[in-house]
């Protein structure tokens, strides 16, 4: 049986999961519906949630209360536990499964990390974005009153350390000083080294690109100077959308399990993520 499945949100992630799901032979999508349109009328095993990180608690909340389960990308990582404890009353009671934060990073980058925290349980691992655009930062600053188009591009300075450039178009009469102001001081901005340039026109600057390098330097057993180092260059919403595709698979075997509640990726079995059968997948990939 397929996994019904309806996109919540049509931009450049909710286009991305229709894609994924239209090369997934487990999954059928129900419907697409707009950043605002009613959610009355969503019949579907899960949902995929591609709003904007803010608009993530409200849009779950209510469709957990209507029993289906949802997946999403958020990724303001400091109220990612905020979140699992919202969520968390509401799936149970409604024998629903909420899978966050499940994109790149959060999701699959967290998953790296802790199998490489696993592999050498001392040392530090840097997590380096870019340089490419991130698109929740994009969207807070789209946000913001006064703005017409924005981008903002990630770029590494090494050791998990970023500097923000962005990008920004206004609306006639708007004051750069003000959405200056409003960016430097927005969460998603504050604790990084930031840049606001005005342009003419964000549409001659825009990319989908993004990547990460993550390195950890540790100690396996008593042996130390193990080092790892995990590399990856992506069409960001392709990414994201492919992901929240395979979270919903998992939250569909976690339902058929009767394992309800809030689940972030790395409380799920890889093998989860998977499509085909189990001992093949075993045979195959172990």
């Amino acid at each position: 049986m397929k996994t019904r499945i309806a996109i919540i949100g049509y931009g450049h992630i909710g286009r991305a999961v229709e894609q994924a799901i239209a090369g997934a032979a487990d999954m059928e999508l129900t419907g697409i519906f707009h950043h605002n349109d009613p959610l009355d009328n969503v019949e579907a095993d899960v949902a995929a949630l591609c709003v904007p990180s803010r608009e993530v608690p409200s849009y779950a909340e209510r469709l957990l209360e209507k029993g289906i389960s949802t997946v999403d990308s958020f990724d303001i990582h400091t109220r990612i536990p905020e979140l699992r404890a919202k969520l968390m009353p509401v799936a149970t009671k409604n024998k629903a499964v909420s899978v966050i934060s499940a994109g790149w990073d959060p999701g699959t980058d967290s998953m790296v990390r802790a199998i490489l925290l696993a592999m050498a349980p001392e040392g530090l691992t840097y997590t380096n974005f870019g340089p490419g655009r991130s698109m929740g930062h994009t969207v807070a600053v789209r946000a913001i009153k006064g703005v017409k188009d924005a981008l903002s591009m990630t770029i590494p300075l090494g050791t998990g350390l970023h500097r923000r450039m962005v990008y920004v178009e206004l609306e006639p009469g708007t004051d750069f000083a003000t959405v200056e102001n409003a960016i430097l001081t927005d969460a998603y901005f504050r604790n990084d080294e930031t840049h606001v340039i005005q342009v003419p026109s964000v549409k001659a600057l825009d990319n989908v690109g993004h990547g990460v390098n993550m390195l950890r330097y540790g100690v396996s057993g008593a042996t130390h100077n193990q080092r790892f180092e995990f590399n990856m260059s992506i069409d960001n919403p392709a990414l994201t959308g492919q992901v929240l595709v395979a979270t919903a698979r998992a939250a569909t075997r976690l339902i058929q399990e009767q394992k309800f509640g809030v689940f972030t990726m790395i409380e799920i079995p890889p093998i989860y993520l998977l499509n085909g059968d189990t001992e093949e997948l075993i045979r195959t990939l172990v």
